[in-house]
């Protein structure tokens, strides 16, 4: 008589906040498919639901709060984890029905909390997950988180309390999940994690072994080796270091995407220092230069804070002018949003709404024009993209340039696209541009 297998229990997922949630996400999943679970896709048919909280801003605590309540209406069964779950009392006055609430990549304890809710009957013809692990981004590109926590303490930033200090992960660890996402079709991977620049430093540089000769855990050579397994490497939240100028020579060589996210969030020095912040700007300003004449085609993403306490209309006219002379590719802003226990909050001469709005505004009006110049001066130009989207009724098709990263900055819409598929890298030629996206054909 054949063995009846019993039907696996059944998760859903709600991912929060930022591409590090979403890395954790995935994490969380592929153990429990390895565990034997399976995914639904809504509150319906799952025996339990996740929620991956943020608790970054009040507003993304709200949302979270939100989403919880939502799952809880339509499912009833819902385990919190995330940056959230250092506020396990709140959440259990708002929603006492919830099972369990763990912090942020506390990972075993949400698995453990699943298992005791909705208990998998272990059995050894279940297929177990891929080498590469059940990913919630599209196939061909990879979040690859290399470090957690952060040792910096901004005034407005409560991540070091939620995450912790660094810690660094492995090179040869680093690598080894490189390679299994490559394998499995990542074709453009995304280095993450609260501080980029400062990864290894917590470890000591303590070399690795990787394939016959050793690997410092620095981010010089940590992509320098990842240029070698990836046909793009694209770095975020990278702090503008001194060392970071040796990563620019890996871009004018094609290792590494010539793209740099870094997080100025401000320009004027008084802002800088409240911030408890680096307050350099003329020597950044400097460096972008450098590193131009290095890698002309580099492409610097920012965001920025207006409506910081104590931020002057003279505080803000010096950043209207600094981002004149940085001409930075793309730019994302934020208004100044207190979050529970940021130091920032303590701080004298908050800005009313109304001037955090025009500001804002004003910020986002400056960016896109130069955006907008930026990318009319790529037209006529031949530039490799990497697809994201196929309409082959339509023949259209929805790309990224190495100045693009998904779903934070523009896009490359094609014609003539239709025979593409997703992870595609193929040279197109720029016909047109707007404020934000380019539009092309393939070549």
């Amino acid at each position: 008589m054949a063995t009846q297998l019993p039907s696996p229990p059944r998760v859903g997922m709600v991912s929060l906040g930022c591409p590090k949630n979403l890395v954790d996400s995935e994490r969380i999943l592929t153990q429990l498919r390895a565990d034997g679970y399976q995914m639904s896709a809504d509150y319906s048919g799952a025996d339990v639901v996740l929620v991956n909280t943020c608790g970054f801003l009040d507003s993304a605590k709200e949302e979270s709060l939100e989403a919880i309540g939502e799952a809880i209406a339509e499912n009833g069964r819902v385990i919190v984890t995330g940056c959230m779950g250092k506020e396990a009392e709140a959440i259990r006055t708002r929603f006492p029905q919830v099972l369990a609430i763990t912090g942020a990549h506390e990972y075993e304890q949400v698995v453990e909390a699943v298992h005791a809710a909705a208990p998998a009957a272990i059995s050894p013809y279940v297929d177990l997950i891929p080498d590469a692990g059940l990913k919630l981004t599209p196939r061909h590109y990879s979040y690859l988180k290399i470090s957690e926590g952060c040792n910096h303490r901004c005034s407005f930033c409560i991540i070091p309390s939620l995450r912790g200090d660094l810690v660094s992960r492995r090179p040869d660890a680093i690598l080894r999940e490189a390679e299994k996402l490559v394998a499995a079709g990542t074709r453009e991977l995304l280095v993450i994690s609260q501080d980029t620049s400062a990864y290894g430093i917590d470890i000591r540089r303590e070399p690795r072994a990787w394939k016959g000769r050793e690997v410092v855990p620095h981010m010089t050579d940590l992509a320098r080796e990842l240029g070698q397994i990836a046909p793009w490497v694209r770095l975020h939240y990278v702090y503008p270091y001194p060392h970071v100028d040796q990563v620019i020579p890996l871009m004018a060589e094609g290792l590494v995407l010539p793209y740099l996210d870094i997080p100025f969030q401000h320009a004027a020095p008084s802002v800088l220092r409240r911030m408890k912040r680096p307050a350099n700007d003329a020597k950044v300003l400097d460096r972008i230069r450098a590193w131009r004449d290095i890698c002309p085609d580099i492409a610097i993403r920012s965001t920025f804070v207006v409506g910081f306490p104590g931020e002057t209309e003279a505080d803000f006219d010096y950043l209207l002018d600094w981002l004149d002379e940085a001409q930075l590719d793309r730019v994302g802003a934020f208004r100044f949003e207190p979050v529970e226990g940021a130091s920032a909050n303590l701080l004298p001469d908050h800005v009313p709404e109304e001037v955090k709005e025009e500001r804002y505004a004003r910020v986002m009006e400056k960016t896109a024009a130069i955006s907008a110049a930026k990318l009319q001066r790529k037209i006529g130009r031949t530039l490799d993209v990497i697809i994201d989207a196929v309409d082959a009724e339509s023949g259209g098709a929805t790309a990224r340039s190495y100045a693009d990263a998904p779903e934070i900055d523009g896009e490359v819409q094609l014609r003539d696209a239709g025979h593409l598929a997703l992870g595609d890298i193929v040279p197109v030629v720029i016909e047109d541009a707007d404020d934000h996206d380019l539009y092309g054909v393939p070549a």
